[in-house]
């Protein structure tokens, strides 16, 4: 591939709803380019994006891939994205590195959920709008652009006007030169506007050339004035007005006949932005598109491969990163030595001597960089704002299949949150688990899978357990008494321990009372040793007791048989005893919920909660959304996210915090304690 410059350059994200054809649609432009010798389809496993032993067997993207391609002296940097909500944070990364967000939408379906969640993502970014599979039954052009219309306001134009209906779909009209296009065979022709479609092409130009004299001053004059506003004229005029967000093209096609592709093509070169035209990046100095300027380069991805070893990729926002050279990377305050630079190509990897700014590049083996990482040159006082990645939802246990592999789980799921910056992992001591969590249930099913895949660790996924708490409400005194004799030196502790509830939040208080040397001093911390183990085995259900005051107030010992060891089991047995005489109750952690749906779906929603036994605290608008904060038991919300998906058609978001422990209810708390026992006999 040859060398471009900046202003040769088109970085754009294919975004869109699942299903839309935006992988189609990336080898559709690379096969029409000559990019590629045959047209892949997702459903024989052989595009060229899609190229993950997952994504082929799922036939779905599940990684953003960059396919690059070139048209008429200029180079496309096509950003394949996951129309799946649980590969969000994929898509971010795409948005953040891209001038252009190129939504993919189906000419039968129009606006769907996954639309409206891109449209919000990429709210800052220029857009244009491709509407494919104008050749399946039912798909309808005028329909589809009303419902963006309806959705997203009146910025969203049509660019194009389809030739034909579904599989009589055979060309388009250009709105802007007022030129028809026909696709025969591979070879396009240059046709008038067909007799039928002249009233709707004229109509649909002035709306083209409404929404673009709104832009500029001298333009709307000239158009008020009922003057002729010129061809190039109006290209200009929608050049602008995409890049200010003003103007939203919408253009269609065909990706399984090829028709619309070209024009599309065009489009992208005449009318997407390079990134010359993208504002400077914020920073402490500012990062310009100069090839001769300041190195500022984003790590916008990172993928882990146990042969290969970690591939990070890489936007150059200013200057130029070159093979063999050292940069500063300002996120970790280190140097990194640059290897063999590429230009990746789904899974291909292209040799290049360097990567100029406005382009995408890769490089292996880097030591400390990640994801968000800025790469600069020492002492330049550059730092690029990083990538906002989603907070995960759903939270599963981790469990080995084989007996000693927990370490290997433990490594290789560190070198998939390299690749991976939406999966969390976290080692809960109290529960002993190793708990993961990401975006949904298929984010965590291929996390399962690359671990198998990729290092060679089977795991099952499981719900987590809940970590109860234990306490009392009353109070008890009681006697614990260790005594044995048999042969030799006996062993000897006695002990009267008096508990209570703590009022004020403390998790627990000893209290030494001990007068007269009942109890001797040198025994008393064995006697606290004591309690504090029992407490953290738990005597209900094997959970931690909190919110107990435990006061040593008599005793007894034998000169000779008493011992630390005696003493702490005395204790324990005194503990154990005066906890089940003091009226004792499991605690269940309440989470703070903040669930924010469209109001068609509230009622729902909040009947759901009030089934999962939580509590409404209020609701308050935002937009067009509500807000309903409620509070329920953690119990009840592992698989909120997916709950949540299905009640809202994936329109819904929600947040969870911890807020406190409350007591379970009775009825629940029993089945609890008697599940547990059954695991323990």
């Amino acid at each position: 591939m040859k060398k471009y410059t900046a202003e040769q350059i088109r970085n754009l994200a294919l975004v869109g709803h699942g299903g839309a054809g935006k992988t189609s649609l990336a080898e559709s432009l690379l096969f029409k380019t000559g990019g590629s010798s045959r047209r892949g389809r997702v459903e024989e496993g052989n595009t060229v994006s899609d190229y993950d032993p997952e994504e082929i067997r799922r036939k779905v993207s599940i990684s953003t891939s960059i396919v690059p391609c070139e048209w008429k002296n200029h180079k496309l940097n096509l950003l394949d994205t996951p129309g799946f909500f649980d590969f969000e944070g994929e898509m971010r990364e795409a948005l953040r590195v891209a001038e252009l967000a190129l939504v993919v939408v189906r000419g039968k379906t129009g606006v769907e959920v996954g639309t409206e969640k891109v449209w919000e993502y990429a709210a800052k970014l220029p857009k244009m709008v491709f509407v494919n599979k104008m050749d399946r039954e039912n798909a309808d052009f005028g329909k589809a652009l009303a419902s963006l219309r309806k959705a997203f306001g009146t910025s969203l134009v049509a660019l194009q006007l389809p030739i034909g209906k579904e599989a009589s779909f055979s060309g388009i009209v250009d709105l802007v030169a007022m030129k028809g296009y026909r696709l025969d065979g591979s070879k396009r022709e240059e046709i008038s506007v067909p007799p039928e479609l002249q009233t709707e092409a004229q109509s649909l130009h002035e709306q083209l050339l409404e929404a673009v004299a709104v832009t500029d001053e001298d333009l709307m004059e000239r158009y008020l004035g009922g003057e002729d506003i010129s061809t190039d004229e109006l290209a200009r005029a929608v050049k602008i007005g995409v890049r200010q967000g003003d103007v939203i093209p919408v253009l269609c096609g065909s990706t399984a006949t090829g028709v619309g592709i070209e024009e599309l093509l065009d489009a992208l070169v005449a009318y997407g932005p390079s990134p010359l035209e993208r504002a400077p990046e914020v920073s402490v100095q500012g990062a310009e598109c100069k090839p001769d300027g300041p190195l500022a380069a984003l790590v916008f991805k990172t993928t882990a491969d146990p042969f290969v070893g970690k591939l990070t990729f890489f936007r150059v926002f200013g200057g130029t990163l070159r093979s063999d050279s050292q940069v500063f990377n300002a996120n970790r305050k280190a140097e990194e030595r640059m290897g063999q630079l590429f230009v990746q190509k789904g899974k291909e990897q292209q040799p290049a001597t360097e990567i100029v700014a406005g382009d995408l590049g890769a490089v292996a083996k880097l030591a400390v960089t990640v994801t968000g990482d800025t790469l600069t040159d020492k002492g330049a006082q550059l730092a690029l704002p990083g990538i906002d990645f989603p907070h995960p939802v759903l939270t599963m246990a981790v469990e080995p299949k084989t007996k000693g592999d927990e370490d290997k789980i433990a490594g290789g799921l560190a070198r998939l949150l390299e690749e991976d910056p939406t999966i969390k992992m976290e080692r809960r001591a109290e529960t002993r688990q190793l708990l993961v969590s990401g975006m949904g249930e298929l984010h965590l099913e291929i996390l399962s899978s690359r671990l198998q895949k990729k290092f060679g660790v089977g795991v099952e996924l499981a719900e987590p357990k809940v970590p109860y708490r234990e306490t009392i409400r009353g109070k008890a005194k009681v006697e614990g008494k260790h005594k044995k004799q048999s042969g030799g030196r006996g062993q000897f502790g006695h002990v009267w321990l008096e508990l209570e509830p703590l009022t004020g939040g403390e998790e627990f208080e000893f209290v030494d009372k001990i007068f007269g040397g009942a109890v001797p001093r040198q025994y008393i911390p064995a006697v606290e040793k004591g309690v504090r183990e029992t407490m953290a085995e738990g005597i209900l259900a094997g959970c931690p007791v909190v919110g107990v005051r435990v006061i040593l107030y008599d005793g007894s010992y034998h000169p000779v048989d008493s011992s630390e060891m005696a003493f702490k089991i005395a204790a324990s047995l005194a503990f154990k005893k005066g906890f089940l005489d003091a009226q004792p109750i499991l605690l269940e952690p309440i989470m703070s919920a903040e669930v924010t749906v469209p109001e068609e779906f509230m009622g729902d929603i909040i009947g759901d909660l009030n089934k999962k036994r939580g509590r409404i605290l209020g609701v308050e608008p935002q937009g067009r959304l509500q807000v309903i904060k409620a509070q329920a038991p953690q119990a009840e919300l592992f698989r909120y996210a997916i709950d949540l998906r299905s009640m809202t058609q994936g329109r819904g978001s929600f947040s969870l915090q911890f807020d406190h422990y409350e007591e379970v209810p009775g009825q629940i708390a029993q089945k609890i304690i008697e599940a547990a026992n059954e695991k323990i006999s």
